[in-house]
């Protein structure tokens, strides 16, 4: 890989007190193989560790975008985005590292497609090494069922840890909604690509390491239970009724959003009871409900938008989808989370 002030890819990332993680994520990108031409520009999030002075010492050829304060990962990326030049930008996490031949890799897919595309590749545990999903698909509720399928191209969604997107694409979509803050705005992007049949793949070679929940917290299997924190499920769960409610398409969206609401409301009611806490009502549900009635004009307004543009029908739009919802595979493998 070269370093060039006019790149084929901008490698854009994301960091908040990370100085821990940048050297892995970074020399990953500097020791790709192929003769990418490629620029790496980091948005420091107002960190409070040693993360800038690492940048500059360390990586001088690194594009640093301070932040005077705390913005979250969906402003943070529309910044590094609007200063790319590269045809391409990559979404890299912090906590992620690219195998040796990434760029290459999809580089190539991406040429050999010949139509726009959103990219993602196999996402692999970081001390394990095991496979973590290929893309992901949709359960009926929005929430991402991991695609294992090695035969499978074709994916709902890509994780924004490791998400190529021609920046034109990005463009036409608007990008990360900054309400969103953090979660699910990758979910967000690539179901509106859907809406405008722009294809999301995950390439059948290479891949990246990532260290889940490393960068934000929560959304780990420790010890046979999945853990997570209140913040980061009560995220999880207003950005993915938000995309539900603007994505979908039709009028079948009010019988979906119906059904979602009632199911959301029995789910809280029945964890904060199991584990004896009000506190998961309040902090996770309640707020994630209140959040989303309170963005109710933004919500109209971005769904009315999206929908305008799109060109796909309701049947080709659900290819996307698995019908057994996934909360209760995780619930009958790993029984109820623990937050923190």
């Amino acid at each position: 890989m070269r370093v060039a002030s006019q790149p084929d890819c901008s490698v854009c990332i994301a960091n908040y007190n990370g100085e821990h993680l940048l050297a892995d994520c970074i020399d990953s990108i500097l020791t790709q193989r192929g003769n990418i031409l490629c620029e790496i520009i980091v948005h420091d999030d107002a960190s409070t560790d040693g993360s800038l002075d690492l940048l500059s010492s360390r990586y001088p050829q690194v594009l640093v975008i301070p932040s005077e304060s705390n913005v979250g990962f969906c402003i943070a990326n529309n910044r590094m985005v609007d200063k790319a030049s590269g045809r391409y930008v990559l979404l890299l996490n912090n906590d992620a590292a690219l195998f040796p031949d990434a760029l290459m890799v999809l580089s190539t897919h991406a040429e050999a497609l010949g139509t726009p595309a959103i990219l993602t590749m196999p996402q692999y545990e970081w001390i394990s090494g095991d496979l973590v999903d290929r893309g992901c698909l949709l359960d009926p509720f929005y929430n991402p069922v991991p695609n294992l399928d090695a035969s499978r191209q074709d994916v709902a969604y890509g994780i924004g840890a490791c998400l190529w997107v021609p920046r034109d694409v990005w463009s036409a979509l608007g990008g990360f909604p900054e309400w969103m803050e953090s979660i699910g705005e990758d979910l967000y992007l690539c179901c509106c690509a859907h809406l405008q049949n722009i294809p999301i793949q995950v390439t059948t070679s290479s891949g990246y390491r990532h260290r889940q929940g490393a960068s934000f917290g929560g959304n780990r299997v420790e010890q046979g239970n999945l853990n997570t924190t209140y913040r980061r499920r009560m995220l999880s769960e207003r950005n993915k009724t938000c995309v539900l409610f603007i994505c979908t398409p039709t009028l079948a969206v009010w019988p979906l959003l119906g059904l979602h609401l009632a199911l959301l409301i029995l789910e809280g009611a029945a964890l904060s009871l199991a584990k004896w806490s009000p506190h998961i009502w309040t902090r996770i549900y309640m707020a994630a409900l209140g959040d989303a009635i309170r963005f109710r004009k933004n919500l109209r307004d971005c769904r009315s938008n999206q929908q305008r543009r799109a060109s796909t029908s309701l049947g080709s739009y659900l290819r996307i989808f698995v019908p057994y919802p996934q909360k209760i595979r995780l619930l009958l493998r790993y029984g109820l989370p623990n937050l923190k």
